[in-house]
């Protein structure tokens, strides 16, 4: 009887499995793929930050007087502790427009050396320091960026701006517009804030500089560089 009923049950469940098809067709999971995760890297961003700044000037003076032919050769450098603060535009991971604006602190001396020729021959030479000066310098930048990894950037500046270097007794020595560049990496800690460290040259050109002597002030040719490292920190809204 019991051998009877165990087939009538096996039965049944033949005859199901038959009606609903044959085989029963696995369960396959359902893959989700999960929407990708865009970062916008966009906003304005503001900067501060210490700048070391070196000014070199080579230059060149010649003038007669009622029997002698005079010729000056020398070189004028100012080293500079100065603040830099910064603003600017991210419009993506690649590109930034920025602008920078430097003030010097303190009033640093200049050193000056000079040769002096007369008539062709050499006549002596002068090496002093002294004077207060100021800087001041502004430039406006475009920013390509290449982000090493997702904290770490690389970039440079390229753009145009001014710089003025005055001394207390004479006035403005200096006053010229410029193209200016620079290369730099930040680091970005937070998801706000960075620090940075770059290399900018601010002028590299030649021009007219009032060369000031015991017995008069007279035009030389100068050629004149700037250039400023710079540590920081920028914070990004």
């Amino acid at each position: 009887m019991k051998k009877f009923s165990g087939s009538i049950v096996v039965g049944l469940l033949m005859s199901a499995f038959a009606l609903a098809g044959g085989d029963i067709a696995p369960v396959e999971p359902e893959v989700v793929v999960p929407a990708p995760v865009v970062v916008d890297d966009s906003g304005f961003y503001i900067g501060l930050a210490y700048s070391a700044a070196r000014y070199k000037g080579d230059f060149y003076a010649d003038f007669f007087d009622a029997e002698d032919y005079y010729e000056v050769f020398g070189k004028y450098d100012v080293d500079f502790n100065a603040i830099m603060a910064q603003a600017g535009y991210k419009f993506n991971k690649y590109i930034a427009l920025e602008g920078r604006y430097w003030h010097s602190l303190g009033s640093p001396e200049a050193s000056v050396y000079a040769d002096y020729y007369v008539n062709g021959d050499f006549a002596g030479n002068i090496s002093e320091s002294g004077g207060d000066h100021e800087m001041k310098a502004w430039g406006i930048y475009v920013k390509p960026m290449y982000p090493v990894t997702e904290q770490f950037d690389v970039y440079a500046l390229l753009g145009y701006g001014n710089v003025e270097i005055s001394e207390d007794y004479y006035g403005e020595l200096l006053d010229e517009n410029d193209f200016q560049w620079g290369i730099g990496a930040s680091y970005e800690f937070t998801e706000n804030l960075s620090i940075f460290v770059d290399y900018v040259r601010l002028l590299d050109k030649n021009g007219l500089f009032v060369f000031h002597d015991m017995s008069g002030d007279y035009d030389a040719d100068l050629d004149s560089t700037l250039y400023t490292i710079n540590v920081g920190l920028t914070y990004k809204f």
